[in-house]
Parts: C-alpha cells; structure tokens; sequence
C-alpha cells in the first residue's frame, strides 16, 4: 500500500515518543508525510530527555514549557495542515489505552476539523469515553494498514 503525500499527525502522550517514532517510520515506509509532536521530536533529537519531561510533568513545570512553546497552537496548526490524525494510545497510569488531556483537546481539534480520527488501539474506558465515541474515531487494533 502506497499513500503518496497523504498528511498524517501523530497525536499521544509523550511517554509514547519511541513507540510514535516507530510509527512514524513505519508509515513513512508506506508513503505517508507524517509529523508527530514538536516535543517528542526534541526528545529524539536529544534537546532533553523523557526523564526531563516526566519529571517537569511531576513537579507541574511542563506547562510553563507548553507555554513557553505555545504548544497548543502549535499543533492545532499541524493538525489544521494535515488529512488525518493517529492516536497512539498505549496503556499508561493503570487505564489501557490512555488518551490524556491534550490529546483528548487534539481530537477535538480534528473533528471539528473533519478530519479523520485513527485510534491504534481501542477507545479507553476514562472519564471522556463518551466524548470521545461521539466523534467516531475509527479503531485500528494496531493494524496500521487500515489508514485510508
């Protein structure tokens, strides 16, 4: 399968950043243009480490890094320049499939955006389940080869 210049955004929590960037490989092997999350991109560029992050999340520092990289925008403009977003939701904080607070806010932005919402894996059982079954996300169960 071939997917000649179809835009596709990665979204999920940045605990996820290697298991994005395998993703990203992955579809980029399968013609996609794929952009995942400006942070995360730092990460594996070595700027700082997920430790770092994690730590700033603990310590309730990251959202002045948020602010700082006005990375709400940031990536509503990417999602906005894109055909479709994957969220890749991984099991996190003892809830399966977690989908935090951003990337809740980033399929928001894609369905009021009309783009098409990509779940790896099934929708969690979290306090926005209802929310998030009402934008009608298309569930995955990690076959990649289901984007169209």
């Amino acid at each position: 399968m071939i997917y000649n210049g179809l835009k596709l955004t990665i979204c999920g929590s940045l605990d996820f950043t290697y298991e994005m960037d395998e993703i990203r490989k992955k579809l980029e092997n399968f013609g996609f243009e794929v952009n995942i999350p400006p942070t995360a991109q730092r990460i594996l560029n070595e700027e700082f480490t997920l430790d770092e992050i994690k730590l700033k999340k603990e310590n309730g520092s990251f959202s002045q890094l948020a602010i700082e990289n006005d990375a709400i925008k940031r990536y509503f403009n990417i999602i906005k320049d894109c055909d479709c977003v994957l969220v890749a939701n991984y099991d996190k904080k003892l809830i399966k499939n977690y989908i935090g607070g951003a990337v809740f806010l980033e399929i928001g932005f894609a369905h009021i955006l009309n783009k098409k919402i990509y779940l790896l894996n099934d929708i969690p059982e979290m306090i926005y389940t209802d929310e998030i079954k009402a934008m009608q996300p298309i569930i995955l169960n990690g076959d990649l080869s289901k984007i169209n």
